[in-house]
């Protein structure tokens, strides 16, 4: 299929920026291996510092890839922006686009129900105010496996049907069996509903995008026929500890450099990052399945990281895919811990690494190799550079002894790496390294500064500079860190141990990390740092100083990861003026409204004590409304035979004993058997209350005193 998209770019003046962009990092990697070798091989080379060397060219390639993003970002945003965007493509602001139906969906898992369904108010009203709902419908599709989260939701999805008259547009999906996590939902949604619609957005469960963002979304696909995904760029919200709050500056500050210079290169050839995207839906259905992976996990199997792959597949059918970096309002909300970044982290390690089968996959594009390699570094990195370290330390050692026997001296020389050098030289690459790491935020603190109010928008230029100044330490003192989180991860991978899918923590405890998990997860961060600094200190002197950069960081890991989950440390830097972004100073209304609706609903007194374990259980029980609607909303299976029998069993057992007796899976087979339940309502109300079990007995006495109270403020 010819690719043509209205904002296209020819295939030479293409080719001429990749060749540009990648011939800077070759240039720099180039000179910086250059300088590296000449360190190395002033008296001689061995197969230790042949492996320094190799690994010191794919690290330092990695670093300058960044840097050339950035560079040429600047380059772009510099000149006004990229005359090749999609962006380009949009109707004039005073011509009403031609939209298609398209369906916006939310796959959940055990999410907070109050978060999930107020951002799908909010985003509803923005569309709705926009005038343009009737092309919009709107789908919450629930893996959740918890009896209470699963009624909260249908609860919460009826009434807020109710609220805004949203019935007909606004719809929830139970499955019953989780296959394949969050890509297999979107699949089932697709098999089943995915003929309606022209186009689909994924948004996730922490996911905002206003209707002005969704308008020009559908008007950029409908004017580039040939595009199938287009992916925007979301900004993150709402960040109350401190480490959340320096992950939104950083995203908002430094992301614009980086994504206009991927952008220049990528080209109508860029990558899907899962969700704030918009899909053409029938090519997504004809070549976006996913293989299996050859083997069993962790490697093998199916793929966790399906996203990247989708991009590849879209992209190997002849189908365009945008990157969208200059289209507004879009957004998301961060982890809010280093540790609940880490769990995250580690999910997405063995996705990417997965992704190593399909570097040489027949069909795909260089650009889509590229993606998928670059995904893959981003975990390696870490073992790659903490074998760099090993490998420095052990070559120190050695050129230490024969320092010692007299074997090998040098005048005038100081120890760089553990490297005997001579100072000017070793400067000089510290230097360029540093500059290749650093200069990019500096950059962006010029640029925001430069601009007429911009500067205003995060507290005024010189708390910007003061809020980057921190992020750059804080960032140097986590990058250890992460580090080490990461080269466990990929260890855990490579020996085969897979992973739990869990529901993500997206809001911070008010007293943030207790000190028992900061210790259990980083003491063996603490221990190794002491370790390897006291040995070096012994060992080589020179050598330690020029390690504590990463010591420090590590040394002091409980501590600071602590430090960074407190939500009043965050609060603090907010009210010095740290930190601010503009989505914080100059919020849209749609941000300001889902804030105002969350404070009224976390307002809302929980439940009866006693009841609280199982209060979504009894309500799908007890009340004839939420009863009704659940067993409307199952499909309807009639199980046969023994399974019959064991679910009248079931019942009986459930009456007498009450639900505190009862697995979760048992509730959940009740909740998804329509007879059961219409069983159990009629005979709960029915039955002697002797016969009953004394939690039913003083259930349907709470119930009768909170009659009057509306449903879904019980769960709010």
């Amino acid at each position: 299929m010819e690719l043509v998209v209205n904002a296209q770019i020819s295939r030479k003046r293409l080719n001429r920026r990749r060749f540009l962009f990648f011939s800077a990092i070759f240039v720099l990697t180039s000179f910086a291996t250059w300088f590296m070798a000449d360190l190395l091989w002033r008296d001689g080379i061995n197969r230790l510092e042949v492996a320094i060397l190799a690994l010191f060219v794919v690290l330092f390639g990695h670093v300058a890839a960044g840097f050339c993003s950035a560079l040429v970002g600047f380059y772009v945003v510099n000149r006004g922006g990229d005359s090749c965007r999609i962006s380009t493509t949009l109707p004039r602001e005073d011509e009403e686009p031609p939209l298609a139906s398209t369906a916006v969906v939310i796959p959940i898992f055990n999410e907070d129900v109050s978060r999930v369904f107020e951002g799908v108010r909010v985003i509803f009203r923005s569309v709705q105010e926009a005038g343009r709902l009737e092309h919009f419908d709107f789908f919450v599709l629930s893996d959740s496996n918890q009896p209470n989260q699963w009624i909260q939701e249908e609860v919460a999805w009826a009434e807020l049907c109710r609220q805004v008259d949203g019935f007909g547009n606004i719809f929830y999906r139970k499955r019953r069996q989780a296959i394949n996590k969050k890509a297999g939902n979107v699949a089932d949604f697709l098999r089943r509903w995915g003929k309606r619609y022209r186009y689909m957005v994924v948004l996730d469960a922490d996911s905002i995008m206003t209707g002005s963002a969704l308008v020009k979304l559908v008007a950029m696909m409908e004017r580039n026929p040939q595009t199938g995904i287009i992916q925007t760029a979301p900004r993150l919200i709402y960040g109350e500890t401190l480490y959340a709050r320096l992950q939104s500056f950083a995203n908002r500050l430094y992301s614009p450099l980086f994504l206009a210079g991927i952008n220049y290169w990528q080209q109508h050839e860029g990558n899907y990052w899962g969700h704030n995207a918009i899909i053409r839906v029938q090519p997504f259905m004809d070549h976006c399945a996913l293989p299996a992976l050859p083997g069993s996990e962790p490697f093998g199997g199916r793929i966790l990281s399906h996203d990247f792959v989708e991009a590849a597949l879209m992209r190997k059918a002849g189908w365009a895919v945008w990157l969208a970096h200059d289209i507004e309002g879009s957004y998301e909300e961060s982890p809010p811990t280093l540790i609940d970044a880490a769990k995250r982290d580690r999910r997405w390690c063995q996705g990417n690494l997965q992704h190593t089968w399909l570097l040489t996959a027949r069909g795909f594009r260089p650009a889509n190799r590229f993606h998928l390699f670059m995904g893959v570094m981003a975990y390696l990195s870490s073992p790659l550079w903490m074998l760099f370290l090993i490998l420095g330390l052990i070559e120190a050692l050695d050129e230490a002894a024969l320092d010692r026997i007299g074997i090998f001296r040098m005048p005038d020389t100081t120890s760089v790496f553990g490297y005997h050098v001579q100072m000017p030289e070793a400067l000089t690459l510290f230097v360029f390294t540093l500059l290749l790491l650093f200069l990019p935020k500096v950059v962006s603190v010029i640029v925001v500064s430069g601009k007429p109010g911009e500067a205003a928008k995060y507290g005024g230029r010189a708390r910007l500079a003061c809020s980057a100044l921190l992020e750059a330490a804080g960032s140097a003192l986590l990058a250890p860190i992460n580090m080490m989180f990461n080269t466990r991860f990929v260890v855990f991978t490579l020996l085969g141990q897979g992973i739990t899918w869990v529901a993500q923590k997206r809001h911070a405890d008010a007293d943030g990390t207790d000190w028992r998990e900061a210790i259990l997860t980083h003491g063996v961060h603490t221990v190794f740092a002491v370790v390897l600094g006291v040995s070096s200190f012994i060992l080589l002197p020179s050598y330690f100083w020029w390690l504590t950069p990463v010591l420090a960081g590590l040394v002091l890991s409980i501590p600071l990861s602590i430090f960074f989950s407190k939500v009043s440390v965050g609060r603090a830097a907010r009210d010095l003026g740290l930190f601010l972004t503009p989505e914080e100073t100059e919020p849209p209304p749609e941000l300001r409204q889902l804030s105002q609706n969350l404070q009224q609903c976390y307002r809302h007194l929980p439940p009866f004590e006693p009841l609280r374990a199982d209060y979504g259980f009894m309500q799908a029980v007890l009340d004839p409304y939420i009863n009704s609607m659940h067993v409307a909303l199952l499909r309807q299976r009639r199980p046969g035979g023994e399974a019959r029998e064991w679910f009248l069993r079931l019942r009986e057992r459930l009456l007498r004993e009450g639900p505190a007796e009862f697995s979760t899976k048992e509730k959940m087979a009740l909740l998804l058997d329509a007879d059961s339940m219409i069983w159990l309502h009629r005979e709960l109300w029915s039955y002697p209350p002797d016969a009953l079990a004394e939690w039913w007995r003083l259930a349907m006495r709470q119930y009768n005193v909170l009659t009057a109270t509306p449903t879904t403020a019980l769960y709010r």
